[in-house]
C-alpha cells in the first residue's frame, strides 16, 4: 500500500512569525548591540533630558611648565687678530669688562716697524709726485711754444697718472699697517664677563688664536624646548614667568622661536625675554604660564566617529525645539582636557547625558 506524500512546507504566516517575535530572548535574536557605537538616531519619541553648563563655567585653563635655561645672547672667544707674543693681560677670569676695554696686549715692535717703512713708502710716493707734478706744467709750457713733440706731453701726463696711483697705494698700505699695529691691543667687542683665559703671558700666538671666552652681560635670554601647540599658546598669553632653582622668579615674555623642529624630540627652540633684574647666564629652572582658552574637562569629551569632542545645546527659542550638536574639537586628545579653539564662552556644554546623544538630536536641556 503506497504511503502518503508529505504536505509540502510553506512559509509561515503573518501571525506565526508575530507570535514568534513574542517569545523571551526574541528581541537578543534581531538586534546585537554595540556598547562602543553611538546610539541610532531615533525617528520619533520624547526629547532626551541633559544637563547643561556654560563653557565660562566648565571650562579651565591648565597650568603648563617646561624646563628652562639663562643663556647669554653673546659668548664670544675672542682670538688675536695678529701675530705676535702675549705681552700683558688687562683683564683675567671672572673680570667684568666694558665694550670697547682692552683685555690684552701683543708685542707691537714688529708692526711699528711695519708702520714705519710704509709710511717712508708713502712719503717717497709723495715726493716723487710732487717732482712729476712740475715736470708736467713744465712740459705744457714747452709744448705751447713749441719746443716738444705731443708724444713726450703726452709721455709725462702718463708718468703723472701712475705716480699718483702708486701714492694711493702706498697710503693703503701705511693704513693697513697702522690698522695692524691697532689690532696687537685686544678689546672686549661688548660688555661681558670674561669666563676664561686661554693663553697665558709670554705666548706667541698667531693670528685667530682664541685668547678669552667672553659672555655677555645684559642681555640674557630665556631657552626652552616647546611642542608647536606650546609655542602657539605661549605667544598668546602675558602671564608666563620663569621660577630659577635659587627663588628668583621673573616675568618672561615670548620673542622668536626656531621653526625647524629637532629631529629626535620633535619639539621647537624658543628664547624669551626676562623682564627685572637680569639673571646671570646659566641658571636653570622652570618656565610656567596658563593656557589661555578655556580647555573642557576630559570626563566631557564623547567620541563620534574619529572626532573626539563635546555637545554643545542649540535652539530652544520661540517655537523652536532645543537640539544637540557634536562639535569637534581638532587637538583633543583622549583622557587629557582639550582647548575649546571654535566655542563661544556662552555655549552650553552638556555635562550628564552626552554619552547616549547623536547629532541633531531633540533634547530637553536643564542647567544648574
Amino acid at each position: 500500500m503506497p504511503r502518503p506524500t508529505p504536505a509540502p512546507l510553506t512559509a509561515p504566516s503573518g501571525w506565526v512569525l508575530a507570535a514568534l517575535l513574542t517569545l523571551p530572548g526574541a528581541a537578543a535574536l534581531t538586534a546585537h548591540a554595540d556598547p562602543t557605537t553611538p546610539p541610532a538616531p531615533p525617528t520619533q519619541g520624547a526629547p532626551s533630558p541633559v544637563e547643561t553648563r556654560p563653557l565660562r563655567d566648565v571650562g579651565i585653563h591648565p597650568q603648563r611648565s617646561a624646563s628652562a635655561q639663562v643663556v647669554a645672547r653673546n659668548e664670544a672667544r675672542v682670538a688675536a687678530e695678529v701675530a705676535g707674543v702675549v705681552q700683558r693681560w688687562e683683564a683675567d677670569v671672572g673680570t667684568s669688562v666694558r665694550a670697547g676695554q682692552v683685555l690684552a696686549r701683543l708685542d707691537p715692535a714688529d708692526h711699528e716697524l711695519a708702520v714705519q717703512r710704509a709710511r717712508a713708502a708713502r712719503d717717497a710716493a709723495q715726493a716723487r709726485l710732487e717732482l712729476l707734478q712740475a715736470q708736467a706744467r713744465r712740459a705744457h709750457e714747452l709744448h705751447g711754444q713749441g719746443f716738444i713733440s705731443a708724444d713726450a706731453l703726452q709721455l709725462r701726463d702718463t708718468e703723472l697718472a701712475l705716480q699718483r696711483a702708486e701714492l694711493a697705494s702706498a697710503q693703503a698700505a701705511l693704513a693697513s699697517a697702522e690698522r695692524a699695529l691697532a689690532k696687537t691691543v685686544v678689546r672686549a667687542p661688548f660688555a661681558g664677563t670674561v669666563t676664561q683665559r686661554l693663553a697665558q703671558q709670554g705666548e706667541t700666538v698667531a693670528a685667530g688664536t682664541p685668547l678669552f671666552v667672553l659672555v655677555q652681560t645684559g642681555a640674557a635670554e630665556l631657552q626652552a624646548q616647546l611642542s608647536p601647540a606650546e609655542v602657539r599658546e605661549l605667544g598668546r598669553v602675558r602671564d608666563a614667568r620663569f621660577e630659577a632653582d635659587d627663588g628668583a622668579t621673573r616675568a618672561a615674555r615670548l620673542l622668536r622661536a626656531v621653526p625647524a623642529l629637532a629631529g629626535g624630540t620633535r619639539l621647537q627652540t624658543v628664547r624669551l625675554a626676562l623682564q627685572g633684574e637680569p639673571l646671570p647666564p646659566g641658571a636653570a629652572g622652570v618656565l610656567r604660564w596658563q593656557a589661555p582658552l578655556p580647555h573642557v574637562p576630559a570626563e566631557l569629551l564623547v567620541r563620534r566617529g574619529s572626532a573626539l569632542g563635546v555637545f554643545v545645546v542649540e535652539g530652544e527659542g520661540e517655537g523652536e525645539q532645543a537640539r544637540a550638536r557634536f562639535v569637534a574639537l581638532p587637538e583633543a586628545q583622549e583622557g587629557r582636557p582639550a582647548a575649546a579653539v571654535s566655542l563661544a564662552g556662552d555655549a552650553r556644554v552638556v555635562v550628564r547625558g552626552q554619552h547616549a546623544l547623536h547629532d541633531g538630536q531633540r533634547v530637553t536641556p536643564s542647567a544648574r
